[in-house]
């Protein structure tokens, strides 16, 4: 107890320890008295599905949207794709984007993010999808599908290698291409595969085995950040006017990511290809246009994009006269920082070929920009001297720059109409015509519908607001209203919100922990709130090991927390980081969770070995309970959800060991459940009875989200076949007040909540 009192500002610990000694021999010998039952207790199958509606948590955007494509004959008709959240249809009648992936299951985790799409420009209902997300080792074989109702629905085509939805050169493109004058020929450029074909509207695919072996070799590669990524061909273009005798296109382009030749010419429908003569080298080219006069603009820079890019220009090439000119809008000397940026799209008006505008990469200081040349490309302006944000939508982007604009996109039929794309989502502007005649540019931002967020973190406290947040790159939220955009955190800004805890018996104070992608000299990278989540202060320091992040928990009475830092281990402070020590009796692996309602008492679970764990000494020592799970893997998440009811009661997510539930005296595998990856405890019906259980596992081999009013007697699934967002269903959360709600996250569609009917 000598530890505990080092904390004097904690108040009378010694009185709480004394309290929960018995309770606490209870706990230690919970796992002897029924482990053997675990194996032994019958499963249950899942009920009737109840009626449950879902909606996303509204925050609006919140990712990289990577390509942007209108249809040219039917108006209003547009889709987008990003890198990890699937892709969408605009429906021009309910002014909202319609999420067309959301139905992929588990089968399909790694195909999530979307490589390129394409249109047939000559049939509005067909739309095209290259679907895949990495590369590495445990990637995904990506896939085409191919849908016949604006992506109502799909067809698949396997494919015989990966793709890269969410690596470098991403918003690239397209790579993905339907000949213009037969639909039924598609071309599609690979990352480390060359080119291929399909002459069956994309129902199978075959290698142009004669395309040049540039687009596989190292030249075609880009460092990353887990070394080098293949980059290949980013764009293929068809010649409109080249019909030939069969009906399809006979010239065609292709654009390969490399400093050396890189654009590529074939004029007998791929069987040969050459390099377009007098092209610039020692840059990359990421995009290509078509103007009315059938001169190509290509924006080029030295990297593909998005992490860095230090150098650029903007090309026009016209393949009557093959000449190439020079059109860069501005020189490398207006960036303020001195390290270079590179052009990242390029965009021209489809019936006037003097208006074009292109974009910006990675020019910090002053800021990105779009330019603006009514001349074609002899004079240029850019759009940001006479531009107004309307941030009345999504009131947080007020504190976001538009950074990556690495797509511009044109309505073919308003020429006033442009968009780009952020790392954050869509800016849209119908003003360009009136900016061209002096006027002001008003940008919006039409996100209703589309939510890319990845959510790090949920709690859904007893009193406040019913939803507090932390999400990757965009921190956190206090979700007074789950259907509009809220404004973010203040007072404390992390790009991510990585871990959120808050008092059980004090649910105002809460904490949370975050990390930089540039961390601020000295930032510490811990904070709490006294407000419910509003406003935040940083702890005073943080533990003398760890990358910050990790995660937290406070006692019930908000008086100490546990901090395990990433790749570091457990820290006790009763000040908020004034002092800290090291907790004594966890593993590295554990994770901790304070219970609700005794502010001694914390309760571990190691994943690695299986190992359960109590304090009953406001945290400054854990003891190992006499016997545990089993081993369910270090690379488990795992999950502690204690009991906001009722002392001493926690359930566990353990993986493949299923879900326990663990009191005094009591430790019971839950019946009927296969696999728990997430768990979340709801307000029951009736005060008193057990909580409402919502686990997202797997169930006689079905994958869902499934609900138990009994404490795990029965259950029954409450998700549904069209909304399985690739397997992925994280952070589940029940609502502390009302019955049945229920809270998860996902990876890229952001944070959902379903009632029931």
């Amino acid at each position: 107890m000598a530890g505990i009192r080092r904390f004097n500002t904690v108040g009378s610990w010694q009185h709480a320890t004394t309290r929960c000694a018995g309770y606490l021999r209870r706990w230690l010998a919970a796992a002897v008295l029924l482990l053997p039952a675990l194996a032994c207790v019958p499963a249950v199958h899942a009920g009737t599905q109840p009626e449950y509606t879902w909606h996303n948590v509204a925050i609006g955007g919140g990712g990289f949207v990577t390509g942007l494509v209108f249809h040219p004959q039917q108006a209003g008709l547009q889709y987008a794709r990003t890198d990890i959240g699937g892709a969408y249809r605009w429906d021009a009648t309910q002014q909202r984007w319609q999420p067309l992936l959301d139905w992929m299951g588990a089968e399909d985790q790694g195909r999530f993010g979307v490589e390129s799409m394409a249109v047939d420009p000559t049939d509005p209902n067909r739309l095209y999808l290259a679907v895949g997300t990495y590369l590495h080792a445990r990637g995904s074989n990506g896939a085409i599908l191919r849908s016949h109702d604006q992506g109502r629905s799909f067809q698949r085509t396997e494919l015989p290698f990966e793709l890269g939805g969410n690596e470098l050169g991403r918003a690239n493109g397209e790579r993905l291409a339907v000949d213009p004058n037969d639909g039924k020929v598609l071309l599609f450029g690979t990352r480390a595969n060359g080119v291929w074909r399909s002459g069956d509207a994309g129902a199978s695919w075959s290698e142009l085995s004669a395309f040049p072996a540039i687009a596989k070799s190292p030249a075609a590669t880009a460092e990353g950040w887990n070394g080098a990524q293949a980059i290949g061909v980013v764009f293929i273009e068809f010649e409109p006017e080249s019909k030939g005798d069969t009906g399809a296109s006979r010239t065609l382009y292709a654009g390969v990511s490399t400093q050396q030749a890189s654009l590529y010419r074939s004029d007998d429908a791929g069987s040969s290809w050459q390099v377009v003569p007098g092209q610039p080298t020692g840059l990359r080219p990421n995009h290509m246009v078509r103007d009315s006069l059938g001169r190509w603009l290509l924006s080029y820079g030295d990297a593909p994009g998005p992490n860095t890019m230090n150098n650029g220009a903007l090309w026009r090439y016209d393949p009557r006269d093959g000449s190439w000119a020079d059109i860069t809008p501005v020189a490398q000397s207006t960036d303020l920082e001195g390290d270079g940026f590179g052009w990242g799209a390029v965009a021209v008006d489809p019936q006037d070929p003097l208006r074009i505008v292109a974009s910006t990469f990675n020019r910090f200081a002053p800021h990105d920009d779009i330019f603006r040349s009514i001349d074609g490309g002899r004079s240029w302006t850019a759009l940001s001297t006479r531009a107004d944000f309307d941030h009345s939508y999504a009131p947080w982007t007020e504190e976001a720059r538009p950074h990556w604009i690495g797509v511009l996109a044109l309505d073919p039929h308003d020429p006033g109409h442009l968009q780009f794309v952020t790392g954050y989502g869509i800016w849209d502007t119908r003003d360009l015509r009136a900016f061209d005649e002096g006027k002001r540019l008003r940008w919006r931002f039409p996100l209703v519908g589309f939510e890319e967020t990845v959510p790090l973190a949920l709690v859904s406290p007893p009193q406040g607001a019913h939803l507090i947040s932390g999400l990757g790159d965009i921190d956190g939220f206090v979700h007074d209203d789950l259907d509009l955009p809220q404004r973010r955190f203040a007072g404390v800004r992390f790009s991510n919100t990585e871990s959120l805890a808050y008092a059980g018996q004090a649910p105002q104070l809460m904490v949370r922990t975050g990390y930089f992608h540039h961390r601020p000299e000295g930032a510490v990278r811990a904070a709490w709130s006294n407000d419910g989540g509003y406003n935040w202060t940083p702890f005073a320091s943080e533990p003398a090991d760890g990358e910050g992040a990790g995660r937290i928990t406070v006692a019930a009475d908000g008086k100490r927390v546990i901090w395990q830092t990433r790749n570091g281990g457990h820290w006790l402070s009763a000040d908020f980081g004034g002092r800290w020590q090291a907790v004594q009796g966890l593993p590295k692996n554990a994770v901790v969770e304070a219970d609700r309602h005794e502010a001694a008492v914390y309760y571990g679970f190691d994943p690695a070995s299986g190992a359960l764990y109590v304090s009953g000494d406001g945290g400054v020592a854990f003891q190992q309970a006499e016997a545990g799970t089993g081993a369910v893997g270090d690379w488990y998440r795992a999950e502690i959800r204690p009991n906001p009811w009722r002392a001493g009661e926690a359930w566990v997510a353990a993986g493949w060991r299923g879900l326990l539930h663990w009191s005094p005296g009591r430790l019971q595998r839950v019946q009927g459940l296969d696999t728990v990856f997430s768990v979340g405890l709801g307000k029951p019906a009736k005060d008193g009875d057990a909580p409402v259980l919502f686990v997202f596992g797997e169930m006689a081999g079905k994958r869902g989200l499934y609900r138990s009013d009994n404490g795990g007697r029965r259950w029954r699934r409450i998700d549904n076949d069209a909304q399985r967002f690739a397997g992925v269903i994280r952070h589940v959360t029940g609502d502390a007040r009302i019955p049945g709600r229920v809270y998860f996250g996902t990876e890229g569609r952001g944070i959902w909540y379903g009632e029931p009917q």
